[in-house]
């Protein structure tokens, strides 16, 4: 039957065309076991020894997601989430039971249909996963050998089904914005004043004994906007404008566009449309996409587009050959604004500026006597050069005017194919060959403007391309035999790839024309560099499965690797691991529980290995280039290399119970884990270095262990014809211990020693603010006491505590640390009838995360820079208690001090994504040829809650903060159709 459509969706897209029905399927299938998968195969649920995380493609399909991994935010216990910025495209960074490493990766293994995948998961269409599994311990992950020290994410894309046909047609149009709210700031009513009582308090400090409070009053009063600000908004005289602390009552504001993230921060955009065909007869199965996304960044000049066309197919050539293929081609492109971690204090980071500027500057010029807002000759707006600003405003900048002129494209081309062949040797042997290439290109543009900023005058311009090339080749053979109750699964194989990546950097300066940015159009070579690298690993490595009555069960696996990154004396190593299960519900005196359905302990101890270096010559000492002598070449050694690096080492002990009730009404897992990191890879000092600056020769010095627990419970509240009602929810809760370590050193705000964690906050000792003065106060070091009654200028005793003013002389402290107490996941989800609704919640409890962001609002001395309302709490009187300094121009460093003030606690609930969601009956639809139809309505990132208005909590791992593009809320409209 052939039918026309012409369907109007959510994303506003028209498709016409003619469409063949799906067969009906009136097979019965009945008591089928789920089946997961799992390393190199697929196996029950119910035989599994290893900590196993699945992801359907139903709970990815309607989420606006482009980057797969995102999916996993909140999919189990034990995986925790950083947070991808809300630059379109980007993916979060997911640790797998912590942190396990200190300079190797700490990322898990990616495998896409059972061959590892090194490329960007924002290549893959979201629509085109059929399953996510998340592997946890060592009797999952051990056959990945020397790679999966971190976890492994398994990724199956979707197959067509036998005997059958499908189309189907997803579209959605969502609105982008702003998710993290801004810290709460002064306006120019409240900045005026508080810089003048800063500049007045300083010089009293500074005029002390010599000058009378109210002359130091007139004094501040008189320079106030010529020493400092530079700007007045208001339409009194300078000198008028704070008289004795207080602001002008007569004064009012010439213009009030002061706002920096309103010219760079707004709306945007996100549609995605895709349309899969899938099928199969008797022997063949196939399944094609394509896809197409568009998503524009709710910062100015952030957007992220992709196509890509996926095609998956296989065929039973004979009863004992079975062949297929899979095909993916992507090609993306996008503006890119600046992630704000690696330029964190950069001039064109757009999220540092617009959040630190000064409440009296604008973007706009304007008439310093009207206030009107000035323009061109053509109408064109005309920006403020930042001539007229106070030293912490980037006099000299417009981060807005610079964002809208320079540029930043990537264009980035991928392709995957994976191959395989199966026989059937005999009845319980099977042969199966995959071979698998990858390809990513990309190629990044930049545009520095002549009008303003780094290269101000005379243009720049850069090239930056990569090429990436993977090849994976194994082969496997499958034993599977059953003698009576005893079942026997017998894996063998080998596999080895390749990885090449090459490198090409160019810039230069000097542009001739206008609007013409290609190196031609400019004079001087600036820079121009290149590199290649290259990787090899090979292993080989085998399972054995074995359960009697699927009631007890044993897993053993090895694997022995190889890799290019260590010496041939020391680039092989074996990992293994061996798993037991008790499926205590098959026993004679539980299989008649009303109560129980099913009960299963397991355990497994294994050890698996991470060589995961930024180097891919760990073993070599290297020379860098460059360093000439006139015509004469020359090289300089640059690291000194120990011989015999090895791999890190990650030994995991696992214990869990399982177990549904009450006619599986009730499912869940307790779960316990130790796991041990030896041979930990750290930078040693101890060695002579040959003179060679910060040389550390990286080797294997250390441990480091995490022992923790997860819950999951899920629970079927309501079950029945017409409402379903399920709530689920996972926690997780670890500790870190660096058990051994060369010397303890300091990185950052942190400190690791042994007995500590790695992300453990080592800081000066706040002590809070004197009430007779308002000074600052740290716990004094009583190392660092003075000696002599002058030396002591600046120790006290408050309280009957030793404190200091001076920030050199306070005690370095443990303060916690940015690891929670416990986090997870709940979700629910209900239908009643022809309606779906769900939602998901993420939370932390405990932890702390040091908040630079909001240390940088609150100076002591505002001299153009923002200010948080929190500085209205200052000290101004003595016997005032409060937790904020005095303003004194004077003592601007110790208040602003790393320390423990700037330490708050991290918990937060979240509410990650909800949608709602409606299917149409099937006797409606049929009647215009389409088999489903569903209209829903969802978001990311919705509400949150947390200890501080702009803290964004789950940034990173490492409790701190950045001035990031921080992620996007996203509210999507679509449908979802088969015919």
């Amino acid at each position: 039957m052939k039918v026309k459509l012409r369907i109007l969706t959510a994303g506003v897209l028209f498709f016409t065309g003619q469409a063949v029905l799906a067969q009906k399927d009136t097979t019965k299938v009945q008591n089928i076991e789920e089946v997961v998968v799992v390393a190199y195969g697929v196996q029950k649920k119910s035989t599994l020894t290893g900590a196993n995380v699945q992801v359907s493609a139903k709970q990815i399909e309607e989420r606006p997601i482009s980057n797969v991994l995102s999916a996993l935010d909140g999919a189990g216990a034990g995986i925790q989430i950083a947070s991808g910025s809300g630059q379109p495209g980007d993916g979060p960074t997911i640790r797998i039971r912590g942190t396990g490493s200190i300079l190797a990766s700490n990322e898990p293994l990616i495998v896409v249909d059972g061959v590892p995948f090194p490329g960007n998961l924002n290549s893959i269409n979201p629509n085109d996963i059929e399953s996510l599994n998340v592997l946890k311990d060592a009797a999952s992950t051990s056959l990945y050998g020397s790679s999966a020290a971190n976890g492994v994410i398994l990724v199956t894309t979707k197959k067509g089904k036998k005997n059958s046909t499908r189309v189907t047609l997803n579209s959605s149009t969502g609105i982008i914005s702003r998710f993290i709210e801004e810290y709460d700031r002064v306006g120019p009513a409240d900045y005026y004043p508080l810089a003048w009582e800063a500049m007045r308090n300083g010089r009293v400090t500074s005029k002390k004994g010599s000058e009378t409070l109210a002359a130091s009053n007139a004094w501040a009063s008189g320079v106030l906007i010529k020493d400092n600000l530079k700007t007045n908004v208001y339409n009194v005289p300078d000198d008028q404008l704070v008289v004795n602390g207080v602001l002008n009552p007569n004064a009012q504001l010439k213009y009030n566009d002061f706002d920096w993230a309103d010219a760079v921060i707004g709306v945007g955009l996100r549609n995605e449309h895709n349309l899969s065909f899938s099928g199969g007869s008797d022997k063949s199965t196939f399944y094609s996409s394509l896809s197409y996304m568009k998503e524009e960044g709710y910062v100015i000049k952030s957007d992220f587009e992709r196509i890509g066309l996926r095609l998956n197919a296989d065929s039973q050539v004979k009863s004992w050959l079975k062949v297929g293929t899979s095909l993916s081609g992507t090609i993306s492109s996008g503006e890119n604004a600046v992630d704000g971690v690696d330029s964190n204090a950069s001039f064109i980071n757009p999220y540092r500026w617009t959040r630190t500027m000064g409440p009296i500057y604008s973007v706009y010029q304007h008439d310093p006597v009207t206030g009107e807002r000035l323009y061109g000759e053509d109408g064109s707006v005309l920006y403020d050069s930042g001539g007229m600003r106070g030293s912490s405003a980037a006099s000299g900048r417009n981060v807005v005017w610079e964002t809208l002129l320079n540029k930043n494209t990537t264009n980035t081309y991928s392709m995957q194919s994976n191959s395989f062949l199966e026989m059937k040797l005999l009845p319980e042997l099977t042969f199966r060959t995959n071979v698998a290439y990858n390809f990513s290109g990309s190629l990044n543009k930049t545009y520095g403007n002549k009008l303003i900023g780094d290269a101000l005058g005379i243009g720049s311009a850069s090239r930056t391309t990569y090429f990436r090339r993977d090849f994976t080749w194994n082969q496997i053979l499958t034993y599977d035999k059953s003698f009576g109750d005893h079942n026997f699964t017998l894996l063998a194989g080998h596999e080895n790839s390749e990885y090449k990546y090459d490198y090409v950097y160019g810039s230069k300066r000097n542009q001739i024309l206008d609007d013409q940015y290609e190196f031609e159009n400019f004079v001087d070579n600036s820079s121009i560099s290149s590199y290649f690298r290259r990787r090899s690993k090979e292993g080989y490595f085998g399972r054995l499965n074995y359960d009697f009555q699927e009631k007890y069960l044993l897993e053993g696996s090895i694997r022995w690797d190889a890799s290019s990154r260590f010496s041939s004396d020391t680039r092989w190593q074996s990992f293994w691991s061996a798993g037991a299960g008790w499926v205590i519900s098959k026993e004679n005196f539980l299989a008649n529980s009303k109560y129980i359905n099913f009960l299963k302990l397991r355990g497994s101890y294994g050890e698996v290995g991470n060589d995961g270096l930024d180097t891919f010559y760990s073993y070599r000492s290297l020379y860098e280039l460059g360093y000439n002598n006139g015509t004469e070449p020359g090289t300089l050694l640059t690291k000194i290399a120990d011989p015999i690096v090895s791999w890190e080492t990650k030994a995991q002990s696992d214990l869990a119970l399982e177990f549904e009730l009450f006619d599986r009404r009730i499912k869940g897992t307790f779960e316990y884990y130790i796991s041990e990191t030896k041979d930990l890879l750290l930078g040693s000092k101890k060695t002579l270095t040959g003179g060679i600056n910060n040389n550390e020769i990286e080797t294997n010095i250390g441990s480091m262990v995490n022992k923790g627990y997860e819950i999951t419970i899920s629970a079927d509240v309501i079950r029945n014809e017409n409402v379903k009602w399920n709530v689920t929810g996972y926690g997780t809760s670890y500790k870190n211990e660096v058990t051994k370590l060369e010397e303890p050193y300091i990185n950052g705000t942190k400190k690791l020693s042994e007995g500590k964690d790695i992300y453990a906050f080592w800081l000066r000792s706040w002590a809070g603010v004197d009430a007779t003065d308002g000074q600052a106060l740290f716990l004094l070091d009583a190392e660092k006491a003075g000696a002599t009654p002058a030396d002591k200028l600046d120790e006290r005793t408050v309280n009957g505590q030793s404190v200091t003013t001076n920030q050199n002389k306070a005690l370095y402290e443990y303060h916690g640390s940015a690891i929670p107490d416990f986090f997870g996941n709940v979700s629910t989800t209900l239908n009643v009838k022809n309606w779906e609704l769900s939602a998901a919640f993420n939370y932390q409890f405990g932890g702390k995360i040091y908040d630079s962001n909001y240390a940088n609002l609150m100076d002591a001395y505002a001299q153009g820079g923002a200010l948080h309302t929190d500085i209205l709490n200052r000290w101004t009187t003595p016997g005032q208690i409060t937790d904020v300094p005095v303003l004194n121009s004077s003592y601007v460093t110790g208040p602003a001090a790393a320390s423990s003030r700037w330490l708050v606690d991290a918990s937060y609930v979240m509410l990650r994504n909800a949608s709602i969601g409606y299917n149409f009956n099937k006797d409606v639809v049929k009647t215009v040829g389409v088999n489903s139809l569903k209209l829903f309505v969802s978001g990311e990132n919705l509400w949150m809650s947390s200890k501080r208005k702009g803290l964004e909590p789950y940034a990173n791992f490492a409790g701190t903060t950045q001035n990031r593009y921080s992620p996007s809320r996203i509210i999507t409209f679509g449908l979802s159709t088969t015919f």
